[in-house]
């Protein structure tokens, strides 16, 4: 990462999550309300685990804000885990006289086999906890500061389930998604009937002690012309976003715009034409896209249209009803650990793909516009749009 980075720390049932955020321009108004909004809309989604009835995910500042603005400073945040007072004899910092029996049977699918492989350890439990998509709380909340910065540039992000499952939504050229229905959706789906037959394959894969992952979409509109750049490969824009949103526990495919399906149409079917503008006397660059299937990037670098994102998301690996594994002791055939679970993670996942891309686009607009404090970045931005126009 470049001018916006960020680094967390904290395991699953530790005491806490930690995130140092650096790069951040000054006098951006932020609260930790805000924050912890998003570290909401992160923990709802039908088909969750209990540990989400456990957790209220909250933010605290502990660096980096004054009087409710940024200083410039690097920001510092802290999310406690609740679940931390059943778990402080495993997880304790301090030797203890007994070690707890330690978890040697790993979970196909997860980072255990090749975890305690590549580090050279005996119980797989080190692996679970910061390898879990706990870790992705504090994603969340560094993606809530990316996102804040980015409404004062008009940026918004959105995000929605197209499949949990075989229940697809077919979307057509015309489609439109309903934000507040999608809101309101406990698997934060646009089509009501599709809901239904969504909720209840995740209730069919609980009763079999099974899991379900599926396909989402993320949305950031209002994004300037020109960030990213086709010069070198880590500067290209779309790199930088799929690596972002393959880094999510359990995506296995990232795609922009039509991304597949344009595979197998021809050059004349797959591109975007460029027509005039009939609004541009009024407001806007004369020219416009009559479509937007490369997904608002083109060479690496944005094109002025809404960036899209997919992700396919794989059922989790840890499941109630455990495959086939070995003891790592004894080399001998057993079934995988497990601990309790989500069901399927994909409405949750959506929103976690929406900090990501803000914290990629935070990144890609202070490269581009630079500046310490808001005022100054503001100022270059408008100048940029005013010389483009």
């Amino acid at each position: 990462m470049g001018q916006f980075r960020f680094l967390t720390g904290g395991e699953s049932h530790g005491k806490g999550l930690v995130a140092i955020v650096e790069g951040m321009v000054a006098e951006l108004p932020l609260e930790e309300g805000y924050i912890n909004k998003e570290l909401k809309r992160r923990q709802q989604g039908y088909g969750r685990g209990s540990r989400m009835k456990i957790e209220e995910d909250k933010a605290e500042i502990i660096a980096g804000v004054r009087y409710g603005l940024t200083t410039g400073s690097p920001i510092a945040l802290f999310i406690p885990n609740r679940d931390w007072q059943n778990w402080q004899e495993q997880l304790s910092v301090s030797p203890v006289e007994k070690e707890v029996e330690p978890v040697t049977c790993p979970r196909p699918g997860h980072a255990d086999l090749a975890g305690v492989t590549k580090y050279g350890l005996k119980d797989i439990r080190p692996i679970i906890e910061r390898a879990s998509a706990r870790e992705t709380a504090a994603r969340v909340a560094v993606g809530a500061i990316a996102r804040r910065f980015l409404e004062e540039l008009g940026i918004a992000f959105y995000s929605h389930t197209m499949a949990i499952g075989r229940h697809h939504w077919e979307q057509g050229e015309t489609s439109s998604i309903d934000w507040q229905q999608v809101e309101a959706s406990p698997v934060r789906c646009t089509h009501a009937e599709l809901e239904k037959e969504m909720m209840a394959a995740i209730d069919e894969a609980k009763a079999n002690g099974d899991t379900l992952g599926g396909i989402f979409e993320v949305i950031a509109t209002g994004v300037p012309i020109g960030l990213g750049s086709y010069v070198s490969w880590d500067r290209r824009l779309d790199g930088r976003i799929a690596q972002a949103i393959m880094s999510i526990n359990a995506v296995k495919g990232v795609e922009i715009g039509t991304g597949f399906a344009v595979a197998g149409l021809k050059g004349s079917q797959a591109h975007d034409v460029i027509e005039p503008n009939p609004r541009s006397k009024a407001k806007g660059l004369p020219w416009q896209h009559a479509t937007n299937r490369a997904g608002g990037i083109e060479g690496g670098i944005s094109n002025g249209e809404d960036i899209i994102v997919r992700a396919a998301v794989k059922p989790i690996a840890t499941l109630a009803s455990p495959l086939p594994s070995i003891d790592l002791r004894s080399g001998e055939g057993a079934e995988a650990h497990y601990e309790r679970s989500d069901i399927c993670v994909v409405p949750a996942t959506g929103v976690i793909a929406e900090a990501m891309l803000a914290i990629v686009l935070a990144d890609a607009c202070l490269e581009k516009f630079g500046g310490d404090n808001l005022k100054e970045t503001l100022a270059n931005y408008r100048n940029y749009l005013r010389n483009i126009f």
